[in-house]
């Protein structure tokens, strides 16, 4: 006797399940979108012409779901700013915010669409995961209103949030996240009262999120690694490239390896900006990523992740980031140092004279140390090794330790630290390390043409972070980037 077609249907979804609870790996996707923007006005439009601009994004990214799930990917992130973009006050962004649910309602929009306030967005979100079976995350806005019982409340009477939302396979709620670090520019947001630490389980691990800027912080992003012990790291994130250290795919693979964890970051697509680099990074190397600054075009990664990266054998040893470089000598002295900005932060360099050699450069309590030999300098290229121990206090303020060899933009000492894309000397073998006061550090390798380095580096776990083989590619930038969140100013109350 047959079995009915339900309870057919039914078996085979319990063995997908039961699959997909044993593998110890899962498929993994990012969506990086050329993104459709509103004309940029200071009136709000209407409702329906809200939907409308974001209705053509969406066309957009469920044509990217789709082809994410047709090639078995589990999840798929879509960028920030991605429905509706950014050009907006306060006022002009209020028609594209919707009222966005606590999840902990168990709420799928795509089957029960008028349960709350009107929420098309929600909705149509919801059932592409649920008509793909795939995890969907995206970044709307959230409005929530208020009164003058509540003394933070602002005076149109409403909070707005940037907001990140995670559908699952059946088109459930099963995330949402208010964005706490606001770049400079998000005015037409507000701040959450408290930071928040948003995590929740899937069959291929714990899962965190969190969107752009708040990457830089403790929280959340610190918490959700050290303290939370996520798997991955979901990133929606409109990220405006700064060399040599800020480019999106060096610091965000960078990151990855620093926290041990996968990340999973989906950047916009907007040259104008600056805005390109999303990647999908596990904590030994970057697996997919893309860069291009040369078309608007969107693009779609997909790669294969380790469920629970920590207990991979792949996955970096633990990491005394002060135990080489503070056992060993200065290697030069610092008669020829020299001072020198990079992203208006004031570096002490000294130069890389020869072919081959030594250095050792200092700045308060942070001395880096470098070994290196390269295949055939050239002439008209001219390298450092630099060090920054300080406040950085441009677009945030937070705390830096940066040991970097860097090429110069020129031979004019005074280019140093400029930002530069291209070069042509080639390392036979590279060795940098620093005498940190921080466990966060996050290692940088950026070769010619702003490409990374899968692979070819690795960290000891006394701190050197040095070339497992002959360098591939000229090199940009080689960087020990690190974090000392407890030098960080405290934030004032927001408002």
């Amino acid at each position: 006797m047959l079995p009915s077609q339900p309870l057919l249907h039914g078996a085979v979804l319990a063995l997908a399940a039961l699959q997909t609870l044993a593998s110890d790996t899962f498929i993994a996707a990012v969506y990086e979108h050329a993104v459709i923007l509103p004309d940029a006005t200071y009136k709000p439009v209407s409702p329906d012409n809200a939907l409308a601009l974001m209705n053509k994004n969406m066309d957009v990214l469920e044509g990217a779901i789709k082809e994410a799930a047709q090639q078995g990917a589990h999840i798929i992130v879509t960028p920030e700013d991605g429905i509706y973009g950014w050009r907006f006050t306060r006022e002009s962004i209020y028609p594209y915010l919707e009222d966005i649910p606590d999840p902990s309602v168990n709420w799928i929009p795509c089957t029960d669409p008028t349960r709350f306030a009107p929420a098309p967005v929600q909705e149509r979100l919801s059932c592409m995961a649920r008509n793909n079976s795939i995890y969907v995350v995206a970044n709307i806005g959230d409005k929530k209103p208020c009164n003058s019982s509540d003394p933070r409340c602002p005076r149109d009477g409403r909070y707005q949030y940037n907001t990140d939302v995670v559908f699952d396979p059946e088109g459930k709620l099963v995330a949402r996240y208010h964005k706490y670090n606001l770049f400079m520019s998000e005015t037409q947001f507000n701040y959450p009262k408290e930071p928040e630490a948003i995590t929740f389980e899937t069959p291929f691990g714990r899962f965190g999120i969190f969107t752009c800027f708040d990457v830089l912080f403790h929280e959340p992003a610190v918490v959700l690694v050290s303290e939370l012990q996520v798997d991955t790291v979901l990133f929606p994130t409109a990220w405006m490239n700064v060399l040599p250290f800020l480019t999106a795919v060096e610091f965000h693979s960078a990151w990855a390896m620093g926290m041990g964890v996968n990340f999973l970051a989906a950047n916009t697509h907007r040259t104008s900006k600056s805005m390109t680099g999303s990647g999908i990074y596990a904590p030994d190397r970057a697996r997919k990523y893309y860069y291009n600054m040369k078309t608007e075009d969107g693009h779609l990664l997909i790669a294969e992740l380790d469920s629970h990266p920590h207990l991979s054998p792949a996955s970096p040893p633990a990491v005394n980031w002060s135990l080489y470089a503070s056992s060993v000598k200065r290697f030069s002295p610092d008669d020829h140092d020299f001072e020198g900005l990079i992203f208006h932060d004031r570096f002490t360099f000294t130069e890389l004279t020869k072919h081959e050699g030594s250095l050792t450069v200092c700045q308060k309590d942070l001395c880096c140390h470098l070994s290196y030999e390269m295949a055939g300098k050239q002439e008209d290229e001219v390298y450092v090794l630099g060090a920054f121990d300080g406040l950085h206090v441009v677009e945030g303020q937070y705390y830096l330790q940066i040991c970097t060899l860097l090429k110069c933009k020129s031979t004019d000492l005074n280019t140093c630290g400029q930002p530069v894309e291209t070069a042509q000397t080639e390392f036979e073998m590279i060795s940098l390390s620093g005498t940190f006061g921080t466990n966060y550090v996050f290692p940088e390798v950026l070769y010619s043409e702003v490409q990374l380095a899968p692979g070819e580096f690795e960290v000891l776990n006394d701190g050197r972070f040095v070339s497992k083989t002959r360098p591939t590619k000229p090199v940009v930038t080689v960087t020990l980037f690190g974090r000392w969140y407890a030098k960080d100013p405290q934030q004032p109350p927001f408002p």
